[in-house]
């Protein structure tokens, strides 16, 4: 059977790192590339985070590219409450073999997306999309080729986990957001709702994982810092995973329960709702729909996928 293509653009902080495990342990698919991007920490960082997973995931070795290292407009503020300076859980993790291939991440994205098929590469992006921005705003022509952007991104219908109304990976550069999300692609926002409630992992979840083998003691270890500030948000250890939620959506669409079509703009004013997706579910606006926005998941179909990706 042949493997569908995939590129991953990663900011890759700890819920990266489960999600990029994941893909790489799902036989259906090959991922090409990785894109670096600034977002939970540095792109430098990132990087170093994202060579650090593949050679724990034990599969195949996909070349990591350094793409931009800045928000298009507005200044760096990274997410070290969330999952440690380093953004692994600060466990002292760091690749001991692999390195970043030269070149750079946007060029190699468009670069593949020519020589391949057109509508062949979903692209799946887990961080701010400066890198996806960028790629469109060089070669929209060489963009239309891709098969579908898949973000994790945006509240989808409910609230922000950053500001009342904002997600973090679209706040943290909502003008490349903008970009992205008025390009005209096919592209389907994972909500950061949809790894909430039922979808988060709970206490036996984790020990599931963690308990299964090195990859599992990795995926749940490096969530560290992650599981600590929700036992004060949350009231007891628990994973909202909104990256894996969007790789499961993305690689397992048997997973989503509620993913609908509706017309979407973002917001980057600079104030309290600066990086919000606007959601127009009532249709106010009277325009064409532009985005997907996968708001629920099946839990126990996404839960499986995860143990069943991560061997647990």
């Amino acid at each position: 059977m042949d493997k569908k293509k995939i590129i991953i653009d990663t900011d890759c902080g700890s819920d990266d790192a489960m999600a990029i495990a994941m893909a790489l342990n799902d036989e259906s698919y090959e991922i090409l590339m990785f894109s670096i991007v600034a977002g939970n920490v540095s792109a430098k960082q990132a990087a170093i985070n994202t060579l650090t997973t593949i050679e724990k995931s034990g599969t195949y070795e996909p070349p990591v590219y350094m793409g931009v290292e800045l928000p298009l407009v507005r200044e760096m503020i990274f997410a070290h409450e969330t999952h440690g300076n380093d953004g692994m859980g600060d466990i002292g993790l760091v690749p001991h073999r692999l390195t970043v291939t030269p070149g750079n991440g946007v060029l190699k994205m468009l670069e593949i997306l020519e020589a391949e098929p057109e509508n062949s590469v979903e692209v799946i992006a887990l961080g701010p999309l400066t890198n996806l921005a960028v790629a469109i705003r060089l070669a929209p022509e060489t963009m239309k080729r891709v098969k579908r952007i898949s973000v994790m991104g945006s509240a989808g219908l409910g609230t922000g986990n950053v500001t009342p109304a904002s997600e973090f990976n679209i706040w943290q550069d909502p003008e490349s957001a903008k970009i992205v999300v008025e390009s005209g692609l096919p592209m389907m926002f994972v909500g950061w709702d949809a790894c909430l409630d039922e979808a988060m992992l709970s206490a036996a979840d984790i020990e599931r994982i963690r308990n299964s083998g090195e990859l599992g003691k990795f995926a749940i270890d490096c969530n560290k810092c992650l599981m600590e500030m929700n036992c004060d948000r949350f009231g007891e250890p628990c994973l909202d995973m909104a990256d894996p939620a969007a790789m499961a959506a993305a690689l397992c669409p048997e997973c989503i329960e509620k993913c609908d079509k509706y017309y979407c703009e973002v917001d980057i004013s600079f104030g309290i709702s600066a990086g919000a997706v606007l959601v127009d579910v009532y249709q106010f606006s009277g325009k064409e729909p532009n985005v997907w926005i996968c708001s629920k998941l099946k839990p126990q179909v996404y839960k499986d996928y995860i143990f069943r990706t991560l061997h647990a």
